[in-house]
């Protein structure tokens, strides 16, 4: 060894340069013939044999070393693959000097032919197929792409990326259809940005079998059936193991029936219309399943029962009829019923017709129901109002043991038009109106005025009477009912008053008129006085116009006027006691303000 350091040192020699290349070229394709060759330049003083160590470095990684006397190394690659691909450089180190070659990037094009494995050979409908795809002579990263191929079918793919390994894994489901299935896959990767694909594995074939048969599902008596028979839907199946079996019967996505084991399902009812359509039965195990279908048509045995209604607007105390009907079948049961405000139906009458006298309580809807052979059907909603009629009304009574007029007031836009004599009737007239509209409204409902809206306690024979009840305070809503020798005649839901027009006057009618009123307030319901109608009186035109004159002129010309003629006028005591008896009778609300013609 000394001798040989004493030889080195006694000829001189110097490394100028050292390179490396590839052969055939720096690129090439996968599976062909490869060489990295390293030379070295020496310079040397004596022609003397030097050795060279000759290190060859792959991404920094030893790949290569060998020592020689000769100015050049090779290394070799009999096959090159893309895992080959990298940067090279080359390093000659003789007589402790050293110097080392620039980087190369060698670059293997393709990729390796992958392997595919597949756990099992033979499966069931429901299991999975799991299959190893292998690049065993390439260098992550990679992606690996799986296919099933199926007969007649579009291939489907899955892909998993794989950063660390050579090998991925994979499951496929098998299902209902599948035979017998192919399966390869392939792999990819990026090489200074450009994308390499390898060919296809090999292709491995899976048989299926299968753990039950696709369902058989019928329709009995048959798929054409009409409402009101018994409909019998049965579903069943042909399976290898019972265990874990469900049979499932559906119709638009609803659940009819399913059992759990065994091998046939069966559903019956009494066919409507609303049983056509298409029906599924559903067999599965595991994950497993396979399904039929089958559509049934059921005709009507009769249409939908058709509410009809004398009036959809009636006023209170009329008779309302309804009538249920089918478009030409008669043969039915028939049903009313009423709808009431929580939803519930509630039982009226079982026919076909309902006639009843209405009040307002009785508005809602109305339906009814028609029954055949066990099935009901039931109409669309109609609906009812009942209105009463608003109107207010009171009087002026007349005087004691006079066979004076009664004054009647309306408070409608007839005020022009009533037959009221006398100028004193623009003073009555100011009072009630103030007391009708600008007193504020109680709670309770006071004793009720009633009158004959023409002012007098008579009416003609053979002409209509128009008699006005009136509640000057109650918190509205107010029931208002008319009486006519204790019987009912008119029931009016209002706010302040109500009106009753009797057309059957005789002339033995005498009297027994009167009106009550109540609202929804705990002190009950307050009763009028009765009214008599004992004289028949005809008046004449003068008056009319003169009622009118006297509305014509302003309010407040008319009060100047009417306490002028109270001041001034002879029995001044007496008229001043009349107009604060009469205001007085007004703030109490009298039903009458009574007056005598020796007081005018």
């Amino acid at each position: 060894m000394y001798l040989a350091l004493l030889v080195i040192f006694l000829h001189f020699f110097t490394i100028n340069t050292v390179e490396i290349k590839a052969q055939p070229s720096a690129k090439v394709k996968n599976g062909s013939p490869m060489s990295i060759i390293c030379q070295a330049d020496i310079s040397k003083k004596n022609d003397f044999q030097l050795r060279h160590n000759f290190t060859v470095f792959k991404n920094g990684k030893l790949v290569f070393m060998i020592t020689s006397d000769k100015g050049e190394a090779r290394y070799g690659i009999p096959m090159a693959r893309s895992s080959d691909t990298g940067d090279y450089e080359c390093t000659v180190e003789a007589g402790g000097k050293m110097k080392s070659s620039n980087s190369l990037h060698v670059w293997v094009t393709g990729m390796t032919k992958p392997i595919l494995t597949a756990e099992k050979k033979e499966v069931l409908e429901g299991e999975v197929v799991k299959l190893r795809c292998e690049l065993p002579e390439e260098e992550p990263p990679l992606t690996f792409f799986f296919r099933k191929i199926n007969m007649n079918s579009t291939p489907k793919e899955k892909h998993v990326s794989e950063l660390y390994r050579n090998f991925s894994t994979t499951e496929f489901a098998v299902e209902d259809g599948d035979n017998i299935l192919h399966f390869d896959c392939f792999g990819r990767r990026y090489v200074n940005l450009e994308l390499e694909t390898s060919e296809p594995s090999n292709r491995t074939l899976v048989t299926v079998k299968e753990p039950f048969i696709k369902p058989t599902l019928i329709a009995k008596p048959s798929r054409n059936i009409t409402e009101g028979d018994r409909m019998q839907i049965e579903c069943s199946t042909v399976v290898a193991q019972i265990r874990g079996i469900e049979i499932i019967l559906q119709k638009n996505k609803t659940i009819l029936n399913s059992v759990h084991d065994e091998k046939h399902l069966k559903y019956s009812t009494v066919a409507t219309v609303e049983d056509s359509g298409e029906y599924l039965c559903k067999v599965e195990q595991g994950r497993a399943s396979k399904m039929t279908k089958l559509n049934v048509v059921v005709a009507e045995l009769f249409p939908k029962p058709v509410l009809t209604a004398s009036a959809f607007r009636v006023d209170e105390n009329k008779e309302l009829t309804l009538s249920c009907s089918i478009s030409g079948f008669r043969k039915a049961n028939f049903s009313i019923l009423r709808r009431n405000s929580n939803g519930d139906l509630q039982w009226l009458k079982n026919s076909r017709n309902l006639t009843m006298r209405v009040y307002v309580n009785n508005t809602g809807s109305y339906i009814c129901k028609a029954e055949v052979k066990g099935i009901v059907k039931e109409s669309k909603p109609i609906r009812i109002n009942v209105y009463g009629e608003l109107i207010w009304r009171f009087r002026a009574p007349c005087g004691r043991g006079r066979r004076k007029p009664c004054i009647c007031v309306r408070s409608q836009t007839a005020l022009l038009s009533l037959p009221f004599p006398g100028n004193e009737l623009v003073i009555l007239y100011i009072i009630y109106i103030y007391y009708l509209f600008f007193l504020p409204i109680l709670a309770p409902v006071s004793k009720p005025t009633l009158s004959v809206v023409s002012g007098l306690p008579e009416v003609v024979l053979g002409k209509p009477l128009w008699l006005i009840c009136r509640s000057v305070m109650g918190t509205p809503p107010i029931t208002f009912t008319f009486y006519k020798g204790g019987e009912v005649k008119k029931i009016v839901v209002n706010n302040t008053y109500a009106t009753f027009l009797d057309e059957n006057i005789r002339q033995n009618d005498i009297g027994g008129y009167k009106c009550d009123a109540r609202n929804h307030h705990s002190s009950g319901m307050k009763t009028s006085n009765v009214l008599n109608i004992t004289v028949i009186v005809i008046l004449a035109a003068w008056q009319k116009g003169m009622i009118a004159a006297f509305f014509l002129i302003p309010i407040a010309g008319a009060i100047a006027l009417t306490l002028w003629w109270f001041l001034f006028k002879k029995k001044t005591g007496n008229k001043l006691f009349f107009l604060i008896s009469l205001v007085m009778n007004a703030l109490q609300l009298k039903p009458c303000v009574c007056f005598r013609s020796e007081d005018l």
